[in-house]
């Protein structure tokens, strides 16, 4: 299975100015296969220290004596430890908070050597007792697989080839491809294992039994990690994304949560969630101009999850409504497109995206992102249809704009905007992955 963030871990390996690398991510997004992947192509030398629930290492990181502890670490492992080639791989790093303090002292008295870290994303933002390594580390995110890598793993190479060379001519040809390809996405999402499971076996039940085994580790997090206090609050937030995306304005509304509900109530649990690397939140700009920052509304905004294979699942979204004829692309009130270009734009480096609505919300632009050194609005449409009053009201308000349009419509450049297929999001604004 290849990962478009195995091109960072080579640029972070070759960098003069390397740091400790801390793997970042939601669980099960597949950073610990990819580390081993990338220890065992990349070095002569791989040793991989478990800290979770490991009596070897408890103690490892009793004091900050780097030396001991590679002379642990290599006794441990039984692998020498030398300073360029060989990687040093701590997983569940959140285990032992010591382990993560201890970076800030590789990066000062071993520069020579590669050590990275991954672990639960709540584990290391939440650890206890130690300060975080600030300044001393590098950081990389890894989400689930979007859809080029999906093609990858299905063993479309050529397909993602083609889609990623934007050469719209040419993959106008093979559309109905695409689309079908599109759909088994929608179903499957990128969690690593669901993806695997379905490439080889085409499951589709026993995939959304792997996804609803996810939704429930998902909860047990909840219940590990979470305040106390706020266990049952974040469980009823969770729960009510798909509700959320499924109207027809999809800002969240917390009085649809229950009756009477206030932003004091709930902002934490929606923090943890976001923290948790379970949902990304989407805010609200009140004006299409640069710095997209200054124009921030902070009482509104939009709640996607992580993954669409886990949004349909928590939904229980029928699997022959996803896999079968046109349903998903045309009912739904456009839940799934919304929450399928999110996850795709979010995966090229994490930008920031926004979304716009006029003072009386007559009128909406469904994202909003700064591109180079300028604001591009986008607006999203499940169907071929490319009827975009709003886009078109905020474009000829400011002769300075260029638009986006993503719809199942085949690639146009037009004067003021592009139209863009839907399953080529990934490829028009990769630039690096």
């Amino acid at each position: 299975m290849k990962r478009l963030l195995y091109s960072h871990l080579l640029e972070w390996k070759n960098s003069k100015t390397r740091r400790p690398l801390i793997l970042e991510g939601a669980r099960q997004v597949g950073k610990t296969w990819l580390l081993d992947e990338f220890g065992a192509n990349e070095y002569k030398h791989y040793i991989k220290i478990n800290c979770d629930n490991n009596p070897e290492v408890q103690d490892l990181f009793a004091d900050y004596d780097v030396s001991r502890i590679l002379r642990i670490v290599s006794a441990i492992a039984k692998i020498p430890a030398k300073p360029d080639d060989t990687l040093i791989f701590f997983d569940e790093i959140q285990e032992l908070p010591k382990a993560l303090g201890s970076l800030k002292y590789f990066s000062e008295n071993a520069p020579g050597y590669h050590i990275v870290a991954a672990g639960s994303l709540l584990g290391i933002k939440y650890h206890q007792g130690e300060s975080f390594p600030v300044g001393k580390v590098d950081t990389l995110r890894l989400f689930p697989l979007n859809f080029n890598e999906f093609l990858l793993a299905m063993g479309e190479s050529q397909k993602e080839e083609l889609l990623s060379s934007c050469e719209w001519d040419d993959i106008r040809t093979l559309r109905s491809a695409f689309i079908e390809l599109l759909r088994q996405y929608y179903f499957t999402g990128g969690m690593p294992a669901c993806v695997k499971e379905y490439a080889q076996s085409g499951d589709v039940l026993k995939v959304r039994e792997m996804q609803q085994a996810i939704l429930h580790d998902y909860d047990d997090d909840i219940a590990k990690h979470a305040p106390k206090s706020d266990i049952a609050k974040i469980r009823i937030v969770w729960n009510a994304i798909p509700s959320q995306l499924a109207k027809e304005n999809k800002k969240f509304v917390y009085g649809a949560l229950r009756k009477g509900a206030r932003a004091a109530q709930y902002e934490d649990a929606i923090q943890w969630l976001c923290d948790a690397g379970l949902v990304h939140k989407v805010m609200r700009v009140s004006k299409i101009a640069l710095p997209l920052k200054f124009y921030e509304d902070f009482s509104a905004f939009k709640l996607f999850m992580n993954d669409c294979g886990l949004f349909g699942a928590l939904a229980d979204t029928p699997i022959q409504d996803i896999l079968l004829g046109s349903r998903i692309f045309e009912e739904y009130k456009g839940a799934f497109t919304e929450q399928f270009v999110e996850q795709q734009i979010a995966s090229c480096d994490n930008p920031r995206l926004y979304y716009y609505t006029n003072e009386n919300s007559s009128s909406e632009i469904d994202f909003v992102m700064q591109r180079g050194s300028a604001a591009l609005p986008i607006e999203v449409k499940a169907e071929e249809n490319l009827r975009s009053r709003s886009l078109k009201a905020v474009l000829d308000k400011d002769d300075s704009l260029r638009g986006l349009r993503i719809s199942m419509s085949d690639f146009r450049s037009e004067v003021r905007f592009d139209n863009l297929p839907l399953y080529a999001v990934r490829s028009y604004f990769q630039g690096k992955p």
